[in-house]
């Protein structure tokens, strides 16, 4: 996994006030937090960090105020619900060679059975632990060939090695339905009919 190398500048301003003038410059606020240290306020810029987070679980070298080397992965991203863009980061502090609890995405590759059946994905995500510098970006499971009514555990899927699973493996991943979709009683399907006209 290739780090993110971000400035990152110290800030003594809090709340929201402060944050909407960090945000009008293009930055981001965040917190930056972990191995019993104080958390430490952090001034992040905007768009470097918004590329940075399209990779799920990125390793950010962060260089505070040009002093201090630490790095770090995100915990808690939150964006604004309409426009999208980031308002407040959290971030973990990590070491080389440590071990860290993270989800990372589920890829489905493959044909299913012929005859419509349809793959949920019941965990987009799978918890797990690994090492801090070499998280893994996804793991992808074949679903070829299968019939409604199986499914994937989580101990079913071949993780990377130093990597293990951080929930329990008989825990559902991925299932296959059937395709055949429920009638709707007849008195719901007059209803909406009544309601459509109306």
């Amino acid at each position: 996994m290739s780090e993110v190398k971000i400035s990152a500048e110290t800030r003594s301003e809090f709340g929201k006030g402060a944050a909407r003038r960090i945000r009008r410059d293009n930055k981001v606020p965040g917190v930056l937090y972990g191995h019993g240290s104080d958390p430490l306020h952090l001034t992040l810029p905007g768009h470097e960090l918004l590329l940075a987070l399209r990779t799920p679980n990125v390793l950010i070298s962060l260089d505070i105020d040009g002093k201090a080397n630490e790095l770090a992965i995100p915990k808690s991203v939150q964006r604004d619900p309409i426009k999208g863009f980031l308002e407040h980061v959290d971030l973990q502090l990590v070491k080389r060679g440590e071990k860290v609890t993270v989800e990372i995405p589920v890829q489905a590759e493959g044909e299913l059975a012929a005859g419509g059946n349809l793959l949920e994905h019941v965990l987009n995500a799978l918890p797990v632990e690994t090492e801090a510098t070499h998280i893994p970006e996804a793991v992808t499971v074949s679903v070829e060939g299968l019939e409604a009514g199986a499914s994937i555990l989580a101990k079913d899927i071949t993780l990377p090695s130093g990597t293990t699973l951080a929930v329990d493996g008989d825990t559902v991943v991925l299932q296959i339905l059937s395709a055949q979709a429920e009638e709707a009683p007849e008195g719901e399907a007059a209803e909406g009919a009544e309601a459509a006209e109306a």
